[in-house]
């Protein structure tokens, strides 16, 4: 999907991060990284699927070029969200791809956005029924607050001010997005 289309009754506001804006936050994710953890830390860096799993394959290859040996997964934390029942129609499952054992591990886990806070959740509920890692540590590319779980992000792209009434969209070139950008966007029908 791109800027254009599929924003069902919503209108951009802004441009949060464009082509520049989101390579120069994942570099600046990658260094905070690499800061807080000593060279012989046994990483996994996993993405939430779909827009996490695209900027986990980044910032790793970021790394990568650091010096830094990583893992990469990804999970679908489609099964685990409390709304599968009752707030999606059609759920559509893809794939967990993962270590035989995650055990013992510093975990990254990715995500585009946070919001409330529920797909973070889910995605923990996810990486438990895998093994008991060392720790479990959250980057996002933009925090726009409302959290509705006590949960926060320990390395943050950018954080945005926001209303329930607005959404931010990343868009990546890996989901078919002619460009890289976050846009924020307001619901027409505000009431």
């Amino acid at each position: 999907m791109t800027p254009s289309e599929g924003n069902g009754g919503l209108v951009e506001r802004k441009v949060v991060l464009d082509v520049v804006g989101i390579e120069n936050t994942l570099e600046s994710l990658t260094r905070e990284l690499i800061e807080a953890h000593p060279p012989d830390t046994d990483i996994l860096v996993v993405g939430i699927h779909t827009g996490g799993a695209h900027l986990a394959s980044r910032i790793a290859s970021l790394l990568a070029k650091n010096g830094v040996s990583v893992e990469l997964g990804m999970i679908d934390i489609t099964l685990y969200r409390d709304d599968v029942f009752i707030g999606l129609p059609r759920p559509e499952v893809g794939p967990t791809q993962l270590p035989s054992s995650i055990a013992g591990k510093t975990i990254i886990l990715v995500d585009d956005v946070l919001f409330t806070g529920r797909t973070v959740r889910s995605a923990l509920d996810e990486l438990i029924d895998y093994g008991r890692p060392h720790c479990v540590q959250l980057a996002v590319l933009v925090d726009r607050g409302h959290r509705e779980l006590p949960i926060q992000a320990d390395f943050v792209g950018v954080s945005i001010e926001t209303t329930r009434q607005h959404s931010v969209r990343v868009y990546l070139t890996e989901s078919g997005s002619p460009e890289d950008r976050v846009i924020l966007y307001e619901s027409e029908n505000r009431s």
